[in-house]
């Protein structure tokens, strides 16, 4: 069976990430770790990334064992875990939500979904204004930038108090969140698979196509 979220691995990871007060969501960490993953940049540790979840300092720590606790989690855990997602036969997934169909629920749902996509491309782009992609990472981004402001929108626009009898709209909009989460998810992993590819043709010595400035 395929880890997901809810995996012992992401429990504790939530744990730690609630313990030390992380102002970034469990479900931004781990999209936000993906995209640092599949950035084209060529040297990334892991350790700044993680200061950075944190405003780019560490929180205290009472002893060394606590902090080699939350290091093991981050690193040796969710982020070893994560590149897995770089096969082909590794799509990654993103974080399952309540299915209720309700204004709150929806809200919700895309704001998940904002902040999902809001830390892939944070993490991708890795602080810097524009970077070379590969060209089908280059429309992944594209599509995905698309995807992050329509969830901006929705949630603005279900944040309004509904009618009674809004609810058949709410069950339409939900349905339409599910249809667009499969989209988010292909387009992410399209764009991790082909900056991995660029990535180790890079390393191989191997010519490949100029990657296109997002």
């Amino acid at each position: 069976m395929k880890k997901t979220a809810k995996s012992p691995a992401g429990k504790a990871v939530k744990a730690l990430l609630a313990k030390y007060a992380c102002p970034v969501p469990f479900h931004a960490v781990r999209t936000r770790f993906l995209g640092n993953i599949a950035t084209p940049a060529m040297s990334i540790s892991p350790l700044p990334i993680i200061k950075g979840l944190w405003g780019g300092e560490l929180p205290p720590f009472d002893s060394m064992d606590d902090l080699n606790e939350l290091l093991e989690a981050l690193v040796q855990g969710l982020w070893n875990d994560l590149t897995r997602h770089q096969k082909r036969s590794q799509p990654f997934r993103l974080t399952r939500l309540s299915m209720d169909a309700t204004a709150a629920q929806v809200a919700r749902y895309a704001r998940v979904r904002f902040e999902e996509l809001d830390g892939f491309l944070e993490g991708l782009f890795n602080g810097e204004e524009a970077i070379d992609l590969p060209q089908r990472a280059h429309e992944a981004v594209g599509r995905l930038q698309e995807l992050r402001a329509m969830m901006a929108g929705i949630r603005e626009l279900v944040m309004r108090e509904p009618k009674p009898d809004d609810r058949p709209q709410l069950e339409t909009t939900f349905r339409h969140l599910q249809e667009l989460t499969r989209i988010m998810e292909t387009e992410i992993h399209e764009a991790v698979l082909s900056c991995a590819r660029a990535r180790h043709q890079r390393l191989d010595g191997i010519p490949f196509a100029k990657p296109t400035l997002h």
